[in-house]
C-alpha cells in the first residue's frame, strides 16, 4: 500500500509559524510512495544536508490536489537563514483541515528523531 506525500517548498518570513500550514508555497513534489518521517522525511533532510540525490518524486503544479496524501512536508528557507523543516500527518479523512503537525525542527533534528537504527545492537 502506498504512502503518499508532498514535499512544499514555502519561504521563511515574519509571522508565518513553522506549525501551520502556510497559504503560499513556491514549488511542490509529490511521492507516491514510502511517505512516512522515517523513510521521506529522512530523505528529505539528508538531501539539504548532504546533497544526496532524491528519486521517485514528481514535480507539480502548484494547484494540484491529492485528496490521499498520509503526510506533507514543508521545507522552509530564505537567504541567510537556516532550512527548517515541518511534517504534517493526516489524522483525520473528514474534517476540512485533517493534517495535525508532528515535527518541526532543523533537518539534523529530524534525522535524530526519524532514522530507523540500524546496527547491529539495535
Amino acid at each position: 500500500m502506498a504512502t503518499r506525500s508532498e514535499i512544499r517548498f514555502a519561504t521563511r518570513e515574519e509571522g508565518v509559524s513553522f506549525n501551520e500550514m502556510p497559504e503560499t508555497i513556491h514549488a511542490k513534489f509529490y511521492a507516491h510512495w514510502d511517505g512516512y518521517p522515517s523513510h521521506r522525511g529522512v530523505e528529505v533532510a539528508e538531501s539539504i544536508l548532504h546533497g544526496n540525490k532524491v528519486n521517485g518524486w514528481e514535480i507539480e503544479s502548484l494547484t494540484a490536489n491529492h485528496t490521499d496524501l498520509e503526510y506533507v512536508y514543508y521545507v522552509w528557507q530564505a537567504p541567510g537563514k537556516d532550512t527548517w523543516i515541518s511534517i504534517f500527518e493526516r489524522i483525520n479523512w473528514s474534517e476540512s483541515n485533517p493534517f495535525e503537525c508532528i515535527f518541526v525542527g532543523e533537518p539534523e533534528k529530524l534525522i535524530d528523531k526519524y532514522k530507523l537504527n540500524t546496527n547491529e545492537e539495535g
